[in-house]
């Protein structure tokens, strides 16, 4: 372990929690050990911080604020990337992103995974790890919180079912920010139906004179296509990119019918068929060896001009239930939480919907834990950042709600973010009364997608003593 040094500390509160020693510039850390480094600019005079490179090859950040309340906020961060390796810059850049949480005196921890593509385990068990490398180079945290976004939500959500589910284990709470909580075999349903969809209107991935492959693969895995490639395509069928006067009737007939049918807004229609394109091809070629974990055999879709004659069209496919197996106990939620856990989640955000909050809802409510839940929300219309004053008023209730065992509610907390929006001025907009609609209100269910949670604790037991079952770190 680090020795600490005197440091100011500020409040009685923190005392205890002298910071660690800044090594020397010329100092060069073992493999696996913290090295000091500059900090974000941010925060600078603020904060020591630390970078690194795990046993298990993921890059890592670490700051812990000049006046320390003792606690750590482990992060798990959204995606997933699709590079092979590891990505040094990405936990510097979620550093920045995130040091609201050291601003309000936490340490903060954030792995970039030890590699790019999709592994929900994986990318959980290098945030455990992560989590144990601070104890040791450090101190063990008064309290300990992960912290997930978007995918790293899912992320988030596994640590404290894997790592946090004994009465006494190592995490103290949860703060899921706008997650997939709806878990992978049933989380990107609405990206398999608009693969489905965009080909039956548009026949251009692939054309005609192209290699054909399934449309569960997302993409041939020696394809040379680009998202620039991608964004070519989508703007020759559907001319979504251009003002509305300048599109041709097919073209806006297409994007119409694309929308209605998926129910995906019009602003993040080209990310999502990136998703499901490059990202399916990543899981279905990368992690699954070929296999495919998608279905939409009984899907019937309705919305368009002519729904006889898409259903009738459209492509369809059904699940190799290895697969279907494999994704599901990597990613999905079994909803067996014994710590508080927090949600925040924008009422329209275009790319996790908020319905994902009402399966994660049912998971916890299905197997008796809906008591460890309390879910917020807000009227924004953003994916990737809400507002500040949000999250350090989210922390801060978690934090209450962990130290004093008193369980806030929606309007408890909503009213309680003015004392941070006075510091950060990037307002509240939280609407207690807000209640999402059930998941299959926004994602056509197939069957047995009525039922939550996806994976029962059962399954995960079962299945879990199987060689072999699961996405390979």
């Amino acid at each position: 372990m680090r020795a600490a040094v005197t440091g100011a500390l500020g409040i009685a509160v923190a005392a205890a929690f002298a910071l660690p020693a800044i090594p020397t510039a010329a100092a060069t850390a073992p493999a696996g050990q913290p090295e000091a480094t500059a900090c974000p600019a941010n925060l600078v005079g603020k904060a020591t911080c630390y970078t690194g490179r795990s046993t298990e090859g993921a890059y890592y950040a670490i700051a812990v604020p000049r006046i320390w309340n003792g606690s750590l906020v482990v992060h798990a961060h959204g995606g997933p990337d699709l590079g092979e390796e590891s990505d040094p810059t990405r936990s510097i850049g979620d550093l920045e992103r995130w040091s609201v949480m050291v601003d309000q005196g936490y340490a903060w921890a954030g792995s970039s995974y030890r590699r790019g593509g999709y592994g929900t385990r994986m990318a959980a068990a290098d945030t455990e790890a992560l989590r144990r490398l601070f104890v040791e180079e450090f101190r063990k945290p008064r309290r300990t919180y992960v912290h997930g976004q978007s995918w790293g939500g899912n992320v988030a959500a596994k640590v404290i079912e894997t790592y946090g589910a004994e009465k006494h284990g190592p995490y103290d709470g949860a703060l899921l920010t706008n997650g997939v909580l709806g878990g992978g075999s049933r989380g990107y349903d609405y990206r398999v139906d608009l693969r489905a969809v965009y080909q039956y209107y548009c026949q251009n991935h692939p054309r005609p004179s192209e290699v054909p492959y399934p449309l569960w693969r997302g993409l041939r895995a020696d394809s040379t296509m680009t998202p620039t490639g991608l964004r070519a395509r989508l703007q020759e069928c559907t001319g979504f990119s251009s003002p509305h006067d300048q599109r041709t009737a097919l073209q806006q007939r297409r994007l119409d019918d694309i929308l209605a049918v998926t129910k995906i807004p019009e602003r993040t229609l080209e990310s999502h068929l990136r998703f499901a394109t490059f990202t399916f091809r990543d899981i279905v070629h990368h992690r699954l060896g070929g296999r495919n974990p998608f279905s939409n055999q009984d899907v019937v879709y309705s919305g368009s001009h002519d729904d006889t004659a898409l259903n009738a069209g459209v492509e369809r496919f059904s699940a190799d239930p290895t697969a279907a197996r494999d994704l599901s106990y990597d990613s999905d939620l079994t909803g067996r939480v014994s710590v508080p856990v927090l949600t925040l989640h924008a009422i329209d955000d275009p790319t996790a919907f908020v319905e994902h909050e009402a399966a994660y809802a049912a998971s916890l409510h299905g197997t008796g834990r809906a008591r460890h839940l309390v879910q917020t929300f807000t009227d924004e219309h953003e994916h990737s950042g809400l507002s500040t004053a949000e999250y350090a008023n989210s922390i801060a209730a978690l934090d209450s709600w962990v130290r004093t065992g008193r369980k806030p509610n929606p309007a408890s907390i909503a009213s309680a973010c003015r004392r941070f929006d006075a510091t950060y001025g990037t307002g509240c907009f939280y609407d207690p009364a807000f209640t999402p609609r059930s998941y299959a209100t926004r994602v056509n269910p197939r069957p047995g997608g009525l039922t939550w949670p996806a994976l029962t604790a059962k399954q995960e037991k079962t299945w879990g003593r199987l060689p072999g079952v699961g996405i390979a770190p």
